[in-house]
């Protein structure tokens, strides 16, 4: 009788658990999709992405480039071709919806891991569960529209699960899904395997497992750099490098990293382009790995060698925005660091410093979390992630009324509209991110604060012209909403 009542409260605790952090996970993104607060870059481009791969055509970017390049041609993103069916049920909703799930399956994951790996000890899978959907980097996703790393990420303790569990054509199914995500994925996955390799040692059948799955995921992400990618690209090449401080291209950046070990060392922690607004940016993303384990990996170095790739990515990035805890680019730290730490308390043997270490690794991720929500050296919108605030479910504009005469705008329209409003409108044939024209039929912005691509006094010059050039007519116009339509000739 105790055991079934330990069981059933184990399984009340769990849903619990996983309904109280949807509702939170979707009091961030959700509502900031409803307020206005997502863009076309990624969400509106992804979007119509689905629409387009539901219509079993190729995917284009002329959303945001003059002329049309298929989507592959940027990264290659597979996920939205089996995600696209899901748009008919959840709308413009669709890939937050399958972000959230995804985390809360990400958790569910490294719950299911440490029920494994410490059967003796469920509280501990607990807690290990709670770190991961409270850690920084997921707060951060989900402030930040929608990102396929994010999904690829949370496959990754599955991935560990089946492993343990010897199920090595379940590991291989989870590896091929994490490297679909994108390109770099499979970059990532070459060093999370190389940094499972001590784990297995003794068995060397698993070994060997783990060096083909090397393999397979450096020759995933040759021949997706390499021949794949420029085949879909409009330059013929691989325009995702974008580490000069490296080099040109991939095969550069490894020579330069063996010719001069210190200065990218040193590059590593400072501001090695001098990014007007990069000083301190990557000190401040070490104090919170700091204090959100990246100590207890220092006991398990091979969870370190997993993180390589990520942080070289991160930190020898061009644009400064990329180093620090803002929107997605953290979030492949977070399986990594969890499942390494927790891995490393869970092989205490005395129950007081094991309950001690969690203790205060949950007291850091959560100092770590706040941090980010409240003030960092890295400009981020306080309102999109402050789901503790009135201000985040608020906008100066009326929302609601912005919502019903948008649905005024036919479906089958071409349209032009500005980056808030894009992912809104974006499941339709064609849908271009203003300024960007071309043969739309209707032109739609609101009042509110942001008018990127363009700064406002430029974004408003353009709107004036073709208000004042005759070929477009007011089609409704409030305070908070214009829609111009094109003129019928």
């Amino acid at each position: 009788m105790t055991a079934k009542f330990s069981r059933l409260n184990s399984v009340y605790l769990l849903w619990t658990i996983l309904v109280f952090f949807f509702v939170l996970y979707a009091s961030v993104s959700l509502v900031n999709h409803y307020n206005f607060r997502t863009a076309a870059l990624d969400l509106g481009l992804y979007t119509n992405a689905l629409y387009d791969f539901i219509h079993f055509r190729w995917a284009d970017s002329q959303m945001i480039k003059p002329a049309a390049e298929n989507l592959f041609g940027g990264h290659l993103n597979l996920y939205l071709i089996f995600f696209s069916p899901l748009s008919l049920l959840f709308g413009s909703y669709t890939l937050l919806v399958v972000q959230i799930l995804a985390i809360l399956f990400g958790g569910y994951g490294v719950f299911r891991y440490f029920k494994l790996v410490c059967s003796d000890r469920l509280s501990l899978a607990f807690w290990a569960m709670l770190a991961f959907y409270l850690f920084f980097g997921v707060f951060s996703a989900l402030s930040f529209d929608y990102h396929s790393n994010v999904v690829a990420a949370m496959l990754l303790p599955w991935f560990f699960l089946y492993l343990k569990r010897d199920k090595r054509l379940i590991s291989l199914a989870f590896l091929i899904a994490i490297m679909a995500g994108k390109e770099n994925m499979a970059l990532w996955m070459a060093f999370v395997v190389l940094g499972l390799v001590p784990e297995f040692w003794k068995n060397k059948q698993m070994v060997l497992l783990l060096l083909a799955f090397f393999v397979l995921a450096v020759m995933w992400f040759i021949l997706s750099v390499t021949v794949v990618i420029p085949y879909f690209s409009a330059e013929g090449e691989y325009t995702g490098f974008l580490y000069s401080a490296l080099g040109s291209n991939p095969a550069e950046a490894l020579r330069n990293l063996f010719l001069h070990p210190y200065d990218n060392l040193l590059n590593l922690f400072v501001n090695h382009n001098q990014s007007p607004h990069g000083d301190f940016v990557k000190t401040e993303f070490y104090v919170l790995l700091l204090l959100s384990g990246l100590p207890f990996l220092f006991f398990r170095p091979g969870y370190l060698v997993m993180l390589i790739p990520v942080l070289f990515q991160k930190m020898y990035h061009d644009n400064y925005l990329m180093w620090g805890v803002g929107d997605h680019y953290s979030i492949e730290f977070v399986p990594v660091m969890v499942v390494g730490a927790f891995s490393v308390i869970a092989s205490v043997k005395r129950r007081g410093i094991q309950k001690l270490t969690v203790v205060l690794l949950m007291l850091g991720i959560v100092a770590g979390t706040v941090r980010v929500m409240d003030n960092t050296v890295l400009y981020t919108n306080k309102n999109k992630i402050r789901f503790y605030k009135k201000s985040h479910y608020t906008r100066t504009i009326d929302v609601a009324m912005v919502h019903q005469n948008l649905k005024r705008v036919p479906p089958d329209a071409v349209v032009s509209a500005e980056s808030k409003v894009v992912p809104h409108l974006a499941l339709r044939d064609k849908i271009y991110q203003f300024p960007i024209v071309k043969e739309a039929e209707f032109i739609v912005y609101t009042t509110i604060e942001n008018t990127y691509p363009l700064d406002e006094p430029l974004f408003y010059k353009e709107i004036y012209a073709y208000r004042n050039s005759g070929d477009w007519e007011v089609f409704f116009e409030d305070k908070d909403l214009v829609i111009l339509k094109r003129k019928v000739k």
